[in-house]
């Protein structure tokens, strides 16, 4: 049973993502109504691709393809087409509002002259065996009746609440994972849920050796090594893909997709047990503290290290986003802090050592007032230290007549 709390940057609102028990009529529905959007996306991209051929070829016409020329589009395609017709309007014009962003994102990327690896493709053709199905649908699309989900086109599914919904939501998204599983996921407005005040702080350092490691030892996240332990089952499944994987031109066949499907499976798996010991551990560490320092690590650059496999089961980006949306929810001051030189800096006195410390020394020895700690727990209370979290007179403050690190 999946059910998330994700809260969206810059705003109150979250999503609670539900399981879906779908009958074979509502699942056939839903497959059909797929088609019509997947139809609709397809015809968007062919549009976009004319008009920006036409424009190479004669630059004085300026024809733009934005969302009011698919809309005018659309409503043409309709009115002419039964087939379209019979499904509903409102995820079909929300297709069109995700391909106007895929698309918007995608030409801000190249304006701005990202490097390739770093841009967002332009929207590609969506093809059937190939593209999970998933259905976006405003407030006048759907609603809630005697505890189920009634959609836009007569579509009823039964919704397996593991909790309430804090508001009413403002809309809804209907897709399938790769397993073959169906959820709902609702956007509703959240206000800030404020946790009792302990008046206790927290540096927290990430790391690959310990995912995270705090100032506090009860509060330290080991490295669980779910994608470790589960690496035998993966090669096995991989194995088996790539056995059964029909050759270039031919359709999948029925083994390959049931291989793709147990792969997928144990992913699916894996990401839960992630997802899980962050967001208990996020719990834990926000409601133990009124105040956290956090290191702006970004582990992006790991992928190209030795470290890479250890790292991407480590999944320190999205540990550190579970904390950040865990805080803010509960009104906790997280204070994000710049990670450079915090392995070099001395939290007891503030002096920077003259060399970076390889990663086989993992004990951090001053030399300017001789203070000795495990590597990592220093790098923490350094967190703490830029934060400005560590109380007047407290361990951690550099004393009187302590030498100042470089540049201070």
């Amino acid at each position: 049973m999946k059910t998330t709390a994700v809260a969206e940057q810059g705003s109150g609102h979250a999503r609670y993502t539900y399981h879906l028990r779908v009958s074979s009529t509502a699942r056939t529905a839903l497959l059909a109504e797929w088609d019509r959007c997947r139809w609709v996306w397809n015809e968007c991209v062919a549009k976009s691709r004319a008009v920006h051929a036409r424009n190479r070829a004669r630059p004085e016409d300026k024809l733009t393809c934005g969302p009011a020329q698919l809309d005018k589009m659309l409503t043409e395609a309709r009115a002419r087409t039964p087939w379209l017709r019979e499904g509903a309007s409102v995820p079909q014009q929300q297709i069109i509002r995700d391909f106007a962003t895929s698309r918007s994102k995608a030409q801000k990327d190249i304006k701005d002259r990202l490097p390739m690896h770093r841009r967002a493709g332009m929207p590609q053709f969506k093809k059937k065996r190939e593209t999970l199905p998933t259905l976006n649908y405003t407030q006048r699309g759907f609603r809630l009746k005697d505890g189920r989900l009634h959609l836009a086109g007569g579509i009823v599914l039964t919704v397996v609440w593991s909790r309430e919904l804090p508001a009413v939501p403002s809309s809804v998204r209907v897709y399938r994972d790769a397993v073959g599983h169906w959820y709902c996921s609702f956007v509703v407005a959240i206000g800030t849920q404020p946790l009792p005040a302990t008046g206790a702080v927290l540096g927290v350092d990430w790391g690959v050796k310990e995912t995270a490691t705090t100032t506090s030892d009860a509060h330290d996240l080991p490295h669980p090594q779910y994608g470790r332990k589960a690496q035998a089952k993966l090669s096995r499944y991989d194995r088996m893909v790539a056995r059964r994987r029909p050759k270039k031109g031919q359709a999948s066949t029925k083994g390959h997709r049931e291989a793709k499907k147990r792969r997928a499976k144990l992913y699916a798996k894996i990401a839960r047990q992630r997802q899980d010991t962050a967001r208990k551990w996020a719990k834990k560490v926000v409601r133990d503290h009124d105040a956290i320092a956090v290191e702006d690590f970004r582990p992006k650059f790991l992928a190209k290290t030795t470290m890479a496999r250890k790292a991407a089961d480590a999944t320190i980006g999205a540990t550190k986003t579970a904390l950040i949306e865990m805080g803010r929810k509960h009104g906790r001051d997280v204070r994000l802090v710049h990670p450079a030189h915090t392995t070099m800096d001395c939290a007891s006195c503030g002096a920077r050592i003259k060399h970076a410390l390889p990663l086989s020394e993992r004990t951090y020895t001053c030399t300017a007032c001789g203070a000795v700690s495990p590597r990592d727990k220093n790098s923490a209370r350094v967190m703490l230290v830029r934060a400005g979290l560590t109380p007047a007179g407290a361990e951690g403050v550099r004393p009187p007549g302590a030498p100042l690190p470089k540049g201070a």
